[in-house]
């Protein structure tokens, strides 16, 4: 019979801890994308560079892959930093301006972060249910966590009640 104590068991990352959660969780923001922007980009450079420097020899360490990876690489770089949008809207001013623009009070309401776009703008998918039991009309907002405007409202009865 084997000792409990030396059994390997799965455990939960501290991250994903409910048992530890200390206050409201934070969003993250997308300029962070801007990092990993400009990290591709100095490697695209860097693998240009090399490239140039080595086109001429016959060296096997550095070959036309390079220039195909500096391609790549600045690709992605720049679309990693023109999708960087700065968010000024958070969940909760989402739910505000998703309240406002549906027209009724507001009882069960979540919020969503999705992407749009071919940029990626982010924006905040809201669902909302009337303040009655059982809730009489339900709403789903798409506000621009950018600029914050209303991209899009629906409303329209409850058809589960």
């Amino acid at each position: 019979m084997s000792d409990s104590s030396n059994e390997i068991r799965d455990e939960l990352p501290q991250d994903l801890n409910v048992t530890a959660f200390v206050g409201p969780y934070k969003f993250p923001d997308n300029s962070r994308r801007r990092i990993p922007g400009a990290i591709y980009l100095i490697i695209a450079v860097a693998s240009f560079v090399l490239w140039v420097a080595q086109r001429e020899s016959d060296s096997g360490l550095v070959g036309d892959g390079f220039l195909g990876a500096s391609i790549l690489l600045a690709t992605v770089g720049l679309f990693s930093l023109s999708s960087s949008w700065r968010m000024t809207v958070d969940e909760k001013l989402a739910l505000v301006h998703a309240t406002r623009a549906v027209g009724f009070a507001v009882g069960h309401a979540s919020a969503q972060q999705v992407w749009r776009g071919f940029r990626s703008r982010p924006t905040w998918r809201v669902m909302c249910y009337s303040m009655q039991e059982p809730p009489l009309q339900r709403g789903l907002v798409l506000i621009d966590a950018v600029d914050a405007r209303v991209v899009e409202c629906l409303v329209e009865s409850n058809p589960e009640s």
